[in-house]
């Protein structure tokens, strides 16, 4: 049985990667279905959803379409949760490899580097580090890959490590291939599937840490987000409830979304776990 159909037995995946398309769909034609600034007072506040024809999810505090900014603020929570993963991939996967591959003290050198971030909670040193570098696009990428890439690290050494003394790895030891080729090409194609799984759940994580970082007033300020929608409403809950439920809904949607699409790639690329289920 194919990938495509392991993955398209799975009802939760598929439904998943709907609303993640639905996401992606609006964060691409935000700039067109929107094309004025999401910053940009159109009428008076605290507009109710449909209350006023064109603002059918109604104003926030200042007078600015919140549907604006929820279709802007869909780009940035995805650019941000893929970026950061990329970034904590390239971190990750490498030590990871060297350390299961080599193993004795670079193992053990690695594996203490990666242990003392992994002592840190994620979240603090994530506002730590933003606090440091000053609030911005950039910063908040390199904060969350930072807090992010030490599972991967771990990750991949065990891949490394129950992998390098298959029969193919011999043989391509006694044929002379390098470390680098037999890493590249022989060891690192088998640990893929794993990655590939953890790196949907890692892009849910980097969108929970970018909304929590804006609602406390650490994010990009000239940048409109889910998190900083949901920051600026807090004080007025019960004046205008939907200010923050609104963007919450579309922030637990779509990391929902991009969970279940997490589990049905685990089920697809490995399908005698899932039969075990």
């Amino acid at each position: 049985m194919s990938f495509f159909k392991r993955f398209s037995q799975n009802r939760g995946a598929l439904v998943g990667l709907v609303i993640l398309g639905l996401v992606a769909l609006l964060a691409l034609l935000a700039p067109f279905l929107y094309p004025d600034s999401p910053w940009r007072m159109v009428q008076r506040p605290f507009l109710a959803p449909g209350e006023v024809s064109g603002f059918w999810l109604g104003t926030d505090v200042m007078g600015r379409d919140v549907a604006a900014g929820l279709a802007h603020g869909a780009w940035v929570s995805l650019l941000i949760g893929l970026i950061s993963t990329v970034v904590a991939l390239a971190i990750g996967v490498p030590l990871g490899a060297l350390a299961g591959y080599f193993g004795g003290r670079v193992d053990d050198a690695l594996m203490r580097f990666t242990e003392f971030f992994q002592t840190i909670p994620n979240f603090a040193l994530a506002i730590v580090l933003v606090a440091i570098m000053e609030p911005s696009t950039f910063s908040i990428v390199l904060a969350i890959a930072i807090v992010s890439w030490p599972p991967v690290a771990r990750l991949v050494r065990g891949e490394f490590l129950s992998i390098k003394h298959r029969e193919y790895v011999e043989a391509a030891r006694l044929v002379g291939q390098t470390h680098r080729d037999i890493i590249i090409k022989q060891i690192l194609p088998n640990t893929l599937s794993p990655v590939i799984v953890l790196a949907s759940l890692m892009v849910a994580t980097a969108i929970l840490l970018e909304s929590s970082l804006s609602f406390l007033g650490l994010g990009d300020p000239d940048t409109m987000s889910w998190g900083y929608m949901i920051g600026a409403a807090r004080t007025v809950m019960r004046q205008a409830w939907w200010l923050s439920v609104i963007p919450g809904v579309a922030i637990l949607l779509t990391v929902l979304a991009l969970n279940l699409v997490g589990e049905g790639l685990d089920d697809a690329l490995n399908p005698q776990l899932a039969r075990a289920r």
